[in-house]
């Protein structure tokens, strides 16, 4: 196996002969995780996964390429996911250093799928020997295993590979191509440029210049490359998307609800006239009132506006005008009428029009888990561990992507935070929408967890070719197009807004009409051509 698998014929490892293989490969993990906003140190990223498929090559068992697979994945997530840590400081219950624990623990299970990556890589390896066959063995299974991440036990797609593609916020960069691909295979496409960097590691030792220079060059020209961005005409449609800055201890502190709302409405402009007609965003956590009827009236006393729904709605009339259509983050109850009490609560979007009726809304359906609700509550709250977030309910699911209708403020589609994350699955498949709204408290999402978010949400708008528009409480906010081009933004802890017209959308790119078995279809097509390689190589 060791011989079939050697990139160079030597003993693979020799060159890092003095670091443990294991050690090696968390520390590559780590690295690879460089590649990630705000760093966004791509050619680490490159240089890790080389290595990494270097390691893999030379592993002597199925033990020991899962356990390559597997450290490196514990590094790689541990460092990319950190902002995580800063969740904890606003749980009281918890001390902040149990924030890095939680990480680590989080870590031992999202290495799975890296660890299955390897091994299926390693196996099939066995029957396809070369180094190219494995470079694009290994591009196929990491597509699978990545994809499998976003869905097994409700998914956690945070941080694809393939966000190292991405481009300044003025160009999309080799991100671009995700409209061909979707998410999950453009990753495999930074597998198979690390698996350049591999290659020219063995050529230019061996003297093979102009061979070994190419490969090289390649993956650095892709990147660098400026690909046009499309998607550059004008709008129709005003906006004006809000970022009130308003931090994580005052969000939920009655105290601060009155002022938090006046410096949110002095921020969305002047009333807009009835002859006219602007779309008004506000984030996740927009307003705290209760804007639907028929709750027990002790819930609107304690958040709601004169601790009535229907002047809350007014109110909200008077500061967009007769022109103007509101969408805002805010919670709905589920009440059990015969208990006449709330047993769960929904993290929705709610269209206010200018009439202050409730245009429509949409519910949350990819719910965090110890933020959003308690999984396991009736053993985990005995000992203590409770959400990290405010709030004694948890919330239930709402059905999925669902496309607002709102008349001539067109059709929206509405992905609430870190549902953006979710390739494949952030568009009605029935009816598409013109836009994305994602509005979003990244507030305890620590240093690195916004400009990660944002990059995520800038692949959302590349794959639909839809633009999206994200309102934070603390920021970053930015107009997307549907190019993957930000177009304005407001950086984090900054009270301000955007205002213009909403780019319009592009044409159903081939991602949004196939959705990821585009990308599964990519995982086969590299499959095939490692079949095809490793018989030209025999023969």
């Amino acid at each position: 196996m060791t011989t079939a698998l050697s990139i160079s014929g030597k003993r693979p490892g020799t060159f890092l002969a003095r670091v443990p293989a294991p050690l090696a490969a968390f520390l590559a993990g780590a690295v690879a995780a460089t590649g990630f906003q705000p760093l966004a140190l791509w050619p680490l990223t490159l240089a890790a996964f080389a290595l990494l498929m270097h390691l893999l090559c030379g592993a002597s068992g199925p033990k020991r390429a899962a356990l390559i697979g597997w450290l490196f994945g514990v590094g790689h997530f541990w460092l990319g996911n950190n902002w995580i840590a800063t969740a904890f400081t606003y749980q009281a219950e918890m001390p902040a250093w149990l924030g890095w624990v939680a990480i680590f623990l989080l870590s031992l299970y999202l290495a799975v799928y890296p660890m299955l990556a390897g091994l299926a890589a390693w196996a099939i390896g066995r029957r396809l020997p070369g180094p190219v066959p494995f470079v694009l063995t290994f591009a196929a299974t990491w597509i699978v295993t990545e994809w499998m991440r976003g869905w097994v036990f409700t998914g956690f797609a945070w941080n694809p590979l393939g966000i190292v593609t991405l481009g300044g916020f003025d160009r999309p960069g080799l991100a671009l191509v995700s409209q061909f691909l979707g998410t999950y295979a453009l990753s495999g496409l930074v597998v198979l440029l690390a698996g350049c960097w591999l290659a020219a590691a063995v050529l230019i030792p061996a003297r093979r210049y102009i061979a070994g220079g190419v490969v090289l060059i390649l993956p650095v020209a892709l990147m660098l490359a400026p690909f046009p961005p499309p998607g550059q005409r004008e709008g129709a449609l005003d906006f004006t998307l809000v970022q009130p800055d308003v931090r994580q201890d005052d969000l939920n502190n009655p105290r601060h609800f009155e002022p938090n709302f006046i410096k949110t409405a002095r921020l969305s402009g002047q009333p807009t006239p009835a002859n006219e007609r602007k779309l008004v965003l506000w984030p996740e956590s927009g307003v705290p009132d209760y804007l639907r009827g028929g709750y027990p009236s002790r819930y609107y006393i304690a958040t709601t506006f004169a601790a009535d729904p229907d002047l809350a709605r007014e109110r909200i009339a008077d500061v967009i005008g007769p022109g103007g259509m509101l969408l805002t983050g805010t919670v709905d109850l589920v009440i059990d009428p015969a208990a006449k009490r709330a047993i769960a609560a929904e993290n929705v979007v709610t269209a206010v029009g200018p009439d202050g009726e409730i245009a429509g809304g949409y519910a949350k359906a990819h719910l965090v888990p110890y933020g959003e609700y308690l999984p396991m509550r009736s053993l985990l709250e005995p000992i203590g561990l409770s959400r990290l977030v405010a709030g004694t309910l948890d919330f239930r699911p709402g059905p999925g992507p669902r496309t607002i209708d709102l008349g001539r403020w067109g059709k929206a589609g509405v992905q609430i935070c870190y549902e953006i994350v979710f390739s494949g699955q952030v568009v009605d498949p029935d009816v598409r929408p013109d836009y994305i709204f994602n509005p979003s408290n990244d507030g305890w999402f620590g240093a690195w967890g916004p400009p990660q978010h944002l990059a995520q949400a800038r692949l959302r708008a590349i794959e639909e070719g839809l633009p999206v528009l994200r309102s934070t409480t603390t920021g970053i906010s930015a107009l997307i197009d549907a190019g993957g081009v930000v177009r304005a933004s407001i950086p984090k802890y900054e009270a301000a807004s955007i205002s213009g017209k909403i780019p319009p959308a592009l044409a159903p790119t081939p991602f949004a009409r196939m959705g990821n078995w585009l990308a599964m279809g990519w995982a086969l097509l590299l499959l095939v051509a490692a079949m095809v390689a490793s018989r030209r190589r025999r023969g």
